[in-house]
């Protein structure tokens, strides 16, 4: 249980530090990059699996975390914006109910159980998203404020999914602190040559501050994989379990952190959208 506690504060700390991006006007993108090369290091140094980096395209995994690396480095610059433009909890609420997604991937290509109670947790959640998005309780949710988070609920579903699919089917358990630096390295890999890119064009550029707030959001970034991981894989804690109690406990801790440290103010919407996405959460994994 430690584990799942420790993940749920850590994961909650991502989001913080996303808002700190914009107080204290940080260039997203290459403080994530930088991010990804201090997430890479840790991993490197946990591991305890006898496997050189040569050997790893060979290994079994390999291409997942190819590909969850690109989504890594996409996902995380969509929930910066997300937390910047939206808020805490807005970030938090459309990353949760994510859960979702892996549910109905189960459902459809593995022929999983699915009942009224399923149902209508998956509609409450995208519920969910559409009224914690709001910015007004009389005016519909405009699409440009709904971009984001709907993107930041698809893309982390899709992490969710493929992470589970991948550690479950291919890696071995001391083979995950390699695995996760594999994922966190490919992530760097396609970060530096999106900031080059830019930065060629003269549409980037470095801050030394940049340093600081890469390290500080690369430590926490490994450890909050690490520990979900670590709790997945306790003996008596069921996924579904480990799921609804991490991503319950995110969602209310951000919000929390928003109204305690941010001062952000949330509308009747925002507050029937965050309880709209506890009860779907509580529905989808106990269903």
């Amino acid at each position: 249980m430690i584990y799942l506690i420790c993940s749920v504060v850590i994961s909650s700390l991502l989001f913080v530090i996303f808002k700190l991006f914009d107080i204290y006007k940080v260039h997203t993108l290459p403080a994530i990059v930088l991010n990804y090369a201090v997430a890479l290091s840790f991993g490197f140094v946990h591991s305890e699996a006898s496997i050189t980096i040569a050997d790893i395209p060979d290994q079994p995994w390999f291409l997942g975390a190819f590909i969850l690396g690109f989504l890594f480095i996409t996902v995380f610059n969509v929930m910066g914006i997300t937390a910047q433009k939206n808020g805490l909890s807005v970030a938090s609420v459309a990353g949760k109910m994510s859960v979702v997604i892996p549910v109905l991937i189960g459902i459809f290509l593995y022929n999983e159980s699915i009942g009224l109670v399923k149902v209508v947790g998956i509609i409450l959640a995208l519920i969910a998203v559409y009224l914690s998005s709001a910015k007004s309780d009389t005016s519909p949710v405009q699409f440009k404020n709904l971009l984001f988070p709907l993107l930041l609920f698809l893309g982390s579903g899709s992490i969710d999914t493929l992470l589970k699919y991948t550690e479950t089917t291919y890696v071995p358990k001391e083979a995950v602190p390699m695995f996760l630096s594999t994922i966190f390295g490919c992530a760097l890999l396609f970060g530096l040559c999106y900031f080059v890119a830019k930065f060629v064009r003269k549409k980037n550029s470095f801050e030394w501050k940049t340093l600081f707030w890469g390290i500080a959001l690369g430590i926490p970034n490994y450890y909050s994989m690490e520990f979900l991981l670590k709790a997945l894989q306790t003996k008596g804690l069921e996924s579904s379990i480990v799921f609804t109690i991490n991503n319950v406990s995110i969602v209310i801790l951000t919000t929390v952190f928003a109204l305690a440290f941010f001062k952000e103010k949330l509308i009747k919407k925002n507050w029937i959208g965050i309880g709209l996405a506890i009860i779907s959460i509580l529905l989808v994994v106990s269903a």
